[in-house]
């Protein structure tokens, strides 16, 4: 049997708290739910939630995620992780960046691992530290993610730099099976790691309409909590490490353009939609389009553009099925832009 280090749990605390790291993809929100954070941080926090309601129920995905945590935390409501659950997967939907990060640590936590691993990887790339944790496990056990240790100890490295208690332990219990050759390789991913995660939220926050603030709760630090400590189940004989690549998988290269290839692609005609943005001005929509329209990934969709109170959703659409549009959105996440599937039109 290989050697295993298991993570028992996500802790409330570190599912909540790592937002705080940075802006959520989000538009400014509405004055109802910004009225609601400045109830929750003066500690009224039932009138907090009533707030929020309004805005949630009509799609604000600010609401929506600050109604996550309070049922989440208990805190104005009952405890209802259930419904917690259900709020961050509406506001990810709606492209808020922290509700799918919380969402993604919610399954991985309640059991649905391979759902949840997207979303894991996706977290982790923005630099989350409690997905860098989760995602370096997988790595090292070779559980819901190809065994690389190199790749293991660097996020487990990176999670540990953002104050993870549990990633200091995982890193000294990773020490006893992971050759110092290995550890050396994981320090230059590591960097390059990083480096990726900082180009990715500034990316994110330049679509997001820089110096606007999102009116979204926090909770308590990550580290207050965090995930729950890691201990060891050894075996007689560890498994032999694989050699690995020190640096990030390259980028594919572009395919050989053809005479035709300046051609417009023919129009889409399906009715999946992929969301690529929210702005509080409608003008910053269209020069984002502008930017990323062109893209292999949109060939043949349209722009569509859905008010929805006080912001303007970016949407591309005319996807023939939810896995042509979840490809789409892959390719995009790949070259650092944010998006999510948003459903049928």
């Amino acid at each position: 049997m290989a050697s295993i280090i298991t993570a028992k749990g996500l802790g409330k605390a570190a599912l909540l708290g790592a937002g705080a790291m940075w802006a959520a993809f989000a538009a400014p929100a509405l004055a109802d739910v910004k009225a609601g954070v400045d109830a929750w941080s003066a500690g009224d926090f039932s009138r907090a939630v009533t707030e929020w309601q309004g805005p949630a129920a009509a799609g604000d995905p600010d609401a929506l995620f600050n109604l996550a945590q309070a049922y989440r935390l208990g805190r104005g409501v009952e405890v209802d992780n259930a419904r917690a659950r259900r709020l961050y997967e509406d506001a990810a939907r709606l492209g808020h960046v922290k509700a799918a990060d919380n969402f993604g640590l919610m399954l991985f936590q309640e059991g649905e691992q391979e759902k949840a691993m997207p979303l894991i990887q996706a977290a982790a790339d923005r630099g989350d530290p409690r997905a860098q944790y989760v995602l370096g496990l997988s790595h090292f056990n070779a559980d819901y993610a190809p065994r690389d240790w190199v790749r293991a100890y660097a996020l487990m490295t990176l999670a540990n730099g953002s104050g993870l208690p549990q990633a200091r332990d995982a890193l000294a219990q990773m020490d006893k099976y992971v050759p110092q050759g290995q550890r050396a390789q994981a320090q230059s991913l590591a960097r390059e790691l990083e480096a990726g995660a900082r180009a990715q939220r500034s990316t994110e926050l330049a679509a997001a309409e820089l110096g606007v603030q999102p009116a979204v709760v926090t909770a308590v630090p990550a580290a207050a909590q965090g995930v729950a400590r890691v201990p060891v189940v050894t075996a007689a004989k560890p498994p032999a490490p694989v050699a690995v690549a020190a640096a990030a998988a390259p980028k594919p290269a572009p395919a050989a353009r053809s005479a035709s290839a300046s051609a417009p692609a023919p129009r889409k005609a399906g009715s999946w939609r992929v969301q690529l943005g929210a702005f509080g001005v409608a003008a910053n929509a269209d020069r984002l389009w502008r930017q990323i329209g062109g893209q292999g990934a949109l060939a043949g969709t349209r722009k569509v553009l859905v008010p929805s109170g006080n912001i303007t959703r970016l949407m591309a659409i005319g996807f023939g099925s939810e896995a042509e549009a979840s490809r789409a959105c892959a390719a995009l996440k790949r070259e650092g832009k944010a998006c999510v599937v948003a459903g049928q039109g």
